[in-house]
C-alpha cells in the first residue's frame, strides 16, 4: 500500500470512529429504529454476517425479530424476514423501494450500471422491462426457442447416458452448468459455447469470473473513507475481466452485424428465428425506435442473462436431484408419475409438466428449500415508516427469501423436504396446493415479486422441471461407496445463487435408453 493510501486509511480510520458514533447517537435521537445488535466502529456489524449471509440473517431474526436495523460499515441497513414484512415492504411500499443499491464491482462490470437488473428504476428499466416481457423473454420468443432446449437437453442426456454405459461418475452440476451454458448461449447468440471445448472452457471460466467479481466484497461499498482507495487490489483483475468480456462481446456483435449486412444484401431472411441478440442489434439500428440502445447497454444485458442463467437454474435441478437421492421413495413416487403420464416410449416435454401435478409440487418444494435468489435487496428512495419504525432514506433493505420458506407460521415442519405439501390430497400449509411461485404469495418468493422480480422466470419453469424429469426417468443415481449407499451431504456454500457446498458427484445407472436414440 502506497504511503499516501496508509495515511488516507489511518486518518479515515479516526474519523470513521467519531462519524460511527456520531450517527449512531442521532439516529437513535430522532427516530424509533427497529431493534439493532450491539456495533462496532468501523465494521458496524459486519462481524456477524460470516459467508452465508443469508443464514447469519435467519439467526439474526431469531434474536431480534423479524425487523433489524443493522450497519455494514457505515451503511444503514434493515433485515426483513417475514411474509407480512415482504408485503409490506414490496407490495404496499413498492414504490419506494424500486431501487438496488449501487455495488462498486458490479457497478464497473457492467458498464456503469447500463445494464437491465442493477440500473435505477426510470426510463430506460421501463422499457427494458417491456421488452423482456414482450420479446426477449416472453411466451412467443421461448416457444420459438423451444427446439434448441429439447435439443440440447438430449445431447446433455446422450452425455450422461455414456457415463452410465462404462460405470463413470458425473460431476451433476458441472454438467447442467455446462447444459444452461449453451442453451443461454444458443438463445443469446445462435452459437453453443461448447463447439469448441477450448472456446467453451474459456467462455464458462469468463461466466465464472465476472459472476464471482460481482459477487464480491469490496470495502468501498460499505467504508465511506474507502470510497475511492484500492485496498483490496482488485481493480486490475475487474479491468482484465471486463476488457476479455468486452473484446469477446465485440467479436460476436460484428459478426452478427456482418452476417445481417450479408442477409439484407441477397435479400435473404434465414429461418426467420431471430437470436435475442439479433432483437437487441435492431433496436440499436433504429434511429426512430422508443428507447435507443448503446453497445455497453447490450453487453451489459447479455452479461445479466448468461451470470443470472447460468447458475440459478442449474444449481435448483443440481439441489432437486440431490434431495430426491436422500428421500428414495419419493423420487419412485415421482418416477412412476412420470411413467404412468409419459410412458416408457419417449422423453418427457415441456408439454408434459402441466400434467405432472407430483413434479410441480417437487420442483415448489425445492424452491422453497433452496431459492436460488436467497436475499431479495433494494435501498430506500425516502423515509418511511415500516411495521411502525422508522426506516431513513438510502437504507439498503434485505428481505430473505430463505427464511420466508422456514417460516413455521406459513409452514409446518419447514425444514423437512415434502413435496406433498403442495398437493391437494394432502395439506402441509394453508392452500399451498394453489401456490403460486411468481410472487403471488408472500410465504415464498424465489423469483421476487412485483416490478423488479425476475425476467427469466419463465424460461426457469420450464427448464428446471423437465430437466429434473427427465435426469428421473432416464436414470437411477446412486452414491455409494462399495455396497453402502451414502446419503448427500446438503451444506450450502457461499455465493449468489446459493450453491451447494460440495459438489453432487454420483454415478448414473440406465433405466430407459431407447428414447434418447429418437
Amino acid at each position: 500500500m502506497a504511503e499516501t493510501e496508509q495515511c488516507i486509511f489511518l486518518l479515515g480510520f479516526l474519523a470513521s470512529i467519531i462519524f460511527f458514533i456520531t450517527l449512531l447517537a442521532k439516529t437513535r435521537s430522532k427516530s424509533r429504529l427497529p431493534p439493532t445488535p450491539r456495533a462496532l466502529p468501523i465494521i458496524g456489524h459486519m462481524h456477524l454476517l460470516g459467508p452465508l449471509p443469508h443464514q447469519a440473517f435467519h439467526k439474526l431474526a431469531a434474536q431480534y425479530g423479524p425487523l433489524v436495523y443493522f450497519y455494514i460499515g457505515s451503511k444503514p441497513c434493515v433485515l426483513a424476514s417475514t411474509p407480512e414484512l415482504a408485503k409490506e415492504i414490496l407490495k404496499t411500499q413498492e414504490a419506494n423501494f424500486l431501487n438496488r443499491p449501487r455495488v462498486a464491482n458490479l457497478d464497473y462490470l457492467t458498464y456503469g450500471s447500463s445494464d437491465f437488473a442493477t440500473i435505477r428504476y426510470g426510463p430506460y428499466w421501463k422499457f427494458m422491462k417491456k421488452l423482456c416481457m414482450n420479446e426477449l423473454l416472453g411466451t412467443r420468443t421461448l416457444d420459438r426457442f423451444l427446439p434448441i432446449r429439447n435439443e440440447e437437453i438430449k445431447r446433455f442426456l446422450k452425455h450422461v447416458l455414456k457415463k452410465a454405459e462404462v460405470n463413470e461418475e458425473v460431476n451433476v452440476g458441472g454438467e447442467l452448468k455446462r447444459l444452461t451454458n449453451n442453451i443461454i448461449s444458443r438463445m443469446m447468440l445462435r452459437t453453443r459455447c461448447s463447439d469448441d471445448e477450448h472456446e467453451a472452457d474459456e467462455v464458462r471460466k469468463l461466466v465464472k469470473e465476472l459472476n464471482e467479481l460481482g459477487a464480491q466484497f469490496n470495502l468501498s461499498d460499505t467504508i465511506w473513507f474507502c470510497k475511492y482507495l484500492n485496498l483490496q487490489g482488485n481493480k486490475k483483475r475487474l479491468k482484465d475481466a471486463r476488457d476479455r468480456y468486452d473484446a469477446l462481446m465485440e467479436k460476436i456483435m460484428k459478426e452478427h452485424e456482418n452476417a445481417r449486412k450479408k442477409r439484407m444484401e441477397i435479400g435473404d431472411e434465414g429461418d426467420g428465428v431471430k437470436d435475442i441478440l439479433d432483437i437487441l442489434l435492431d433496436i440499436y439500428e433504429d434511429e426512430n425506435a422508443e428507447m435507443r440502445l448503446s453497445r455497453e447497454n447490450i453487453k451489459a444485458f447479455i452479461m445479466n442473462i448468461f451470470g443470472a442463467g447460468t447458475d440459478t437454474s442449474s444449481i435448483t435441478v443440481e439441489w432437486g436431484l440431490a434431495e430426491l437421492i436422500n428421500h428414495p421413495k419419493l423420487m419412485e413416487k415421482l418416477r412412476q408419475e412420470i411413467d404412468s403420464v409419459v410412458g416408457s416410449n419417449r422423453l418427457v416435454q415441456e408439454s408434459d409438466i402441466p400434467n405432472l401435478s407430483y413434479l410441480q409440487a417437487v420442483v415448489k418444494e425445492i424452491l422453497r428449500l433452496h431459492p436460488a435468489g436467497p436475499l431479495i435487496v433494494r435501498e430506500s428512495i425516502e423515509d418511511c415508516t415500516i411495521a411502525g419504525y422508522d426506516i431513513p432514506a438510502k437504507t439498503q433493505l434485505f428481505v430473505n427469501v430463505w427464511s420466508l420458506g422456514r417460516d413455521p407460521n406459513s409452514w409446518k415442519n419447514p425444514l423437512e423436504f415434502r413435496p406433498e405439501r403442495f398437493t391437494i390430497e394432502q395439506e402441509w400449509s394453508v392452500k399451498s396446493n394453489m401456490l403460486d411461485v411468481r410472487g403471488q404469495h408472500d410465504q415464498m418468493l424465489p423469483f421476487g415479486i412485483g416490478r423488479r422480480s425476475c425476467p427469466g422466470a419463465s424460461l426457469a419453469l420450464q427448464f428446471v422441471p423437465t430437466t429434473l424429469a427427465a435426469l428421473v426417468q432416464c436414470f437411477e443415481w446412486k452414491t455409494s461407496v462399495g455396497e453402502s449407499t451414502v446419503i448427500v451431504d446438503m451444506e450450502e456454500g457461499p455465493g449468489l445463487a446459493l450453491p451447494r457446498a460440495q459438489p453432487l458427484v454420483c454415478v448414473p445407472r440406465t433405466r430407459i435408453t431407447g428414447i434418447l436414440s429418437l
